[in-house]
């Protein structure tokens, strides 16, 4: 598989001519989606699930469809009858070749004041992990953890910790869009020295062969 990283929580991941989008949300490329055979989000949160990039990948390619959990697939599903499906915890499916288990339940806490939303993550083919707005642990081997490096909900400790309790092969950061240039080597320096495991990070429009 191919891997390419868009802006923040985004993925694309291609093999075999076809391809997967993860969370193309508001702070994404305009075209994150554009071309997708399958999409997935995690949660309703804008920073993951943006309509208009949505209702613009569907329109591009009448094959494609969405998985996603019921509170995004309200939104969107009258606009698609049939290709929008809604997935929860324990579920698997096949899509475009895209083997796919959905693991977790809940959105990390942000503040007790906040109530806590639904959130999934998605094991794809067995090998790649992107745990949404969460630390999820699938509860399989994971070749590579889309690691969600920053964000109003974590700190480092518990970043690194996540990082250690999942033992991927290879960490690549996500939800990195609000982490700026100097705490970039912070960030790099602590998780690469105490999470055990290659860890890195690719520039929006960067790609890696998995």
């Amino acid at each position: 598989m191919r891997l390419t990283k868009k802006t923040h929580a985004c993925i694309r991941l291609e093999k075999d001519g076809q391809t997967l989008v993860i969370d193309p949300g508001t702070f994404s490329e305009q075209d994150a989606a554009i071309g997708a055979d399958v999409i997935l989000v995690t949660h309703e949160h804008p920073d993951h699930f943006n309509e208009d990039r949505l209702r613009a990948a569907m329109e591009a390619n009448p094959g494609a469809g969405i998985w996603t959990l019921r509170s995004v697939a309200e939104k969107i599903s009258a606009a698609f009858p049939g290709r929008v499906h809604t997935v929860g915890h324990g579920d698997t499916f096949t899509a475009a070749g895209f083997d796919v288990q959905v693991h977790g339940e809940l959105h990390a806490v942000i503040h007790p004041d906040i109530p806590r939303i639904t959130n999934v993550g998605y094991l794809v083919d067995g090998s790649v992990f992107h745990p949404g707005d969460a630390l999820t642990v699938p509860g399989h081997p994971v070749e590579t953890l889309l690691l969600p490096v920053q964000a109003p909900w974590s700190k480092i400790s518990e970043v690194i910790d996540y990082v250690r309790e999942v033992k991927p092969r290879r960490a690549i950061d996500v939800h990195d869009a609000l982490l700026t240039d100097l705490a970039r080597p912070i960030y790099d320096r602590q998780i690469g020295e105490l999470g055990g495991t290659d860890h890195g990070r690719l520039t929006p429009g960067e790609t890696t062969d998995l």
